[in-house]
């Protein structure tokens, strides 16, 4: 039996290969041209340390000098004395440079639909071409798109989790926008669109606590992906999605996060408008100004925000006035090019 294995590096990019039942994991790396930084090979010098973010393993022997107890407690672990008993990833604090692999794949790919879903964004669904196995990416990474007709490129978080050869991108139409002009304009079900992936450092961990998650705008893209890959893993974990937008108009695929109510225990919705109508009954403001204190205070969890640098910013600023150590902050800041 194999297992899938991912690992990730401090440049954002992701590499996945299989690993036979009871393969040391360096070896396997190995086996498949992912030459990370190596020693001893013995679990004493430390060089090859990583540390597991999702999935069970079992180390060989560690040198109590090269990972201490508490290193370990925080799920480091030495590649030349690991052994893993499900799929899993990894995650090392260097550049995917050092490894003699190769990086993100270059794809083509055929739109299969296009949907306005809000009154600035659209769902683009992309499907690989047959010869193309199904791209495996981490639910929270995202794609570099090339506009067609055009030299831009552009980044969208998925919003489907991996495993299959269709991809789903939420889409900032922006006013004067390359994507944006294109989809509104000249987009259709049967264009050619090429795309490096996967890409990004911003990915959901192994699940051990309650989550919040926190969408800004498109950044809703990245949290759906995740979303569907919590059904998937069966999670149990109370999750608390926070969604915010400048307009009532601007939410989108609000009947499929409230779907999730049904399908995840413990699920719960917040979506707050920074400008709205009269009218609106719900949440006003900004996002920061409607955490539940009690929730981050009571007991350790983990928060994923994606989105605006601003809204990232305020929110690292909100926790740390309120001193909230006991929440573990995982971010992705993106930047809407106006051209």
């Amino acid at each position: 039996m194999n297992h899938k294995v991912a690992f990730s590096f401090a440049d954002g990019k992701t590499l996945f290969f299989p690993v036979h039942a009871n393969e040391i994991l360096l070896d396997a790396a190995l086996r498949n041209g992912i030459k990370i930084p190596l020693d001893c090979r013995e679990g004493v010098c430390g060089t090859c340390q990583g540390r597991c973010e999702s999935g069970t393993y079992s180390q060989d022997y560690v040198d109590e000098e090269a990972l201490s107890s508490a290193d370990l407690e925080q799920r480091k672990m030495l590649s030349c004395q690991t052994r893993v008993q499900s799929d899993a990833t990894f995650y090392f604090d260097f550049d995917s440079s050092l490894c003699s692999a190769a990086g993100p794949a270059q794809l083509s790919a055929t739109v299969s639909e296009v949907r306005q879903v809000s009154d600035s964004t659209a769902i683009l669904q992309l499907q690989l071409d047959q010869d193309q196995a199904a791209l495996d990416f981490l639910p929270g990474q995202y794609a570099r798109l090339s506009v067609p007709g055009t030299s831009s490129k552009r980044s969208y978080s998925f919003a489907n989790r991996s495993g299959s050869q269709q991809l789903q991108f939420l889409v900032r139409l922006l006013p004067d926008g390359a994507m944006g002009n294109y989809i509104r304009e000249r987009c259709q079900v049967g264009d050619r669109i090429e795309l490096e992936a996967p890409l990004g450092a911003f990915y959901l961990r192994h699940i051990v606590r309650p989550l919040v998650l926190v969408a800004g705008g498109t950044g809703l893209s990245a949290l759906l992906a995740m979303l569907e890959q919590l059904v998937a893993d069966g999670c149990t974990q109370p999750v608390h999605l926070y969604y915010g937008v400048r307009n009532v108009a601007d939410l989108c695929e609000t009947a499929r996060i409230e779907a999730y109510a049904g399908q995840l225990p413990g699920f719960r919705y917040t979506a707050v408008i920074s400008e709205p109508t009269a009218d609106w009954p719900g949440k006003r403001g900004y996002i920061a100004e409607h955490f539940d204190c009690a929730e981050l205070r009571d007991s350790p969890v983990d928060m994923y925000v994606c989105g605006p640098p601003p809204m990232v910013e305020s929110i690292k600023n909100w926790l740390q006035d309120q001193r909230l150590e006991s929440v573990q902050l995982y971010y992705e800041k993106f930047t809407e090019s106006n051209i």
